[in-house]
């Protein structure tokens, strides 16, 4: 049997740029390991490595932020973080990650330290435009060993973000793997904008997301036709859904509403169609369009919380680097503060 390990997200919350920063996410960091499990000496660990990255935002960025999430695989359960920021960026990412290198005010642990705490971690750094940083953290064993199968960077994976003021999200996404004998797995991802903002807009979403996981109809049409009634009752939404066919080469890709779709490769991107609507309020007659998957590219997925005025080929080397990373650097090229935001990415599912 083919599988593909996706790991299963819950944002948790977003720590802004400010001078409490980095007490209050090492506070939360220490307090989710605990609660999902990760023992004392490893929850000391995480929280230490959130603070020499928050410290590290906090002193040296601009427009910072460190979000602080649960992640979920096989039943197990870990921690994560992503540390965003608009600059100044890094001009030597291995001389930041060498042993002794340590910013001015933080623990003196160093990054390096950091990315060796952490069971997978990953950094991208553009000088005068930003850096993106994730790390990861599973549960150990007393002798330090994994305690559970790591499952290291997902090849779908996303972030969110409320709009200022607001502590909940609007925008959700979601992501299924259908496991066919002797072929490669099949991804099929759903993001939804719930109209508006707040509370009303988050009941949308995942009203969206819980018939994306119960739909037995597993082509985009029918997981928009499934997602359509359950929205009745709610603002409704934007909602986008492609099916990622790796052995076929293939995206079919179904939308209604302002969800963005494109296909990144090395040397540029294609825009995926949508068309206009309110799912779970008027949506028109569906049609499905299919797309060549690009060599060695990949998807993105994004809400009208991020602008179209993005270009993935201004960043030098992100297509090397997680869908996670990938995402970061997309929300902190392209997001805006007035809205809910929500970009997901596929990259190495085929």
């Amino acid at each position: 049997m083919n599988t593909t390990t996706v790991v299963h997200v819950e944002d948790v919350a977003w720590f802004r740029d400010g001078a409490s920063l980095a007490s209050a996410a090492r506070g939360a960091a220490a307090t989710l390991a605990r609660r999902l499990g990760l023992g004392e000496h490893r929850s000391a660990e995480v929280a230490l490595a959130v603070t020499e990255a928050a410290t590290n935002v906090q002193r040296h960025a601009e427009d910072g932020a460190l979000l602080l999430r649960a992640v979920r695989s096989d039943g197990a359960a870990g921690v994560e973080f992503v540390t965003v920021d608009s600059g100044p960026g890094m001009t030597d990412v291995s001389a930041a990650l060498s042993d002794g290198t340590s910013s001015a005010g933080t623990l003196g642990i160093g990054l390096g330290a950091v990315s060796r705490l952490a069971d997978h971690f990953d950094l991208h750094s553009v000088p005068g435009r930003g850096t993106v940083m994730t790390a990861q953290f599973w549960p150990r064993t007393g002798d330090g060993r994994a305690a559970v199968p790591v499952p290291g960077a997902s090849p779908v994976d996303g972030v969110t973000r409320p709009i200022s003021g607001e502590s909940v999200c609007g925008d959700a996404w979601a992501v299924r793997t259908l496991t066919v004998e002797g072929a490669r797995p099949v991804v099929l991802l759903m993001l939804c904008d719930g109209l508006g903002h707040g509370p009303l807009a988050a009941r949308a979403s995942q009203a969206a997301v819980k018939a994306f996981h119960e739909t037995r109809d597993l082509s985009p049409e029918g997981v928009l036709n499934a997602v359509h009634p359950s929205l009745r009752g709610t603002r409704g939404g934007a909602v986008a859904v492609a099916r990622i066919e790796p052995d076929a080469g293939r995206v079919l890709y179904c939308g209604i509403g302002n969800v963005s779709g494109f296909l990144l490769a090395d040397d540029g991107r294609r825009a995926l169609l949508s068309a206009p609507g309110i799912v779970g309020s008027h949506m028109r007659r569906l049609r499905t369009f299919e797309e060549p998957l690009p060599v060695h590219g990949a998807l993105v997925m994004h809400s009208d919380g991020l602008t179209e005025r993005w270009d993935h080929t201004a960043l030098p080397g992100l297509l090397h680097h997680s869908p996670l990373v990938v995402a970061g650097h997309l929300l902190r090229e392209a997001g805006v503060r007035r809205d809910d935001a929500g970009v997901v990415v596929v990259k190495g599912a085929w």
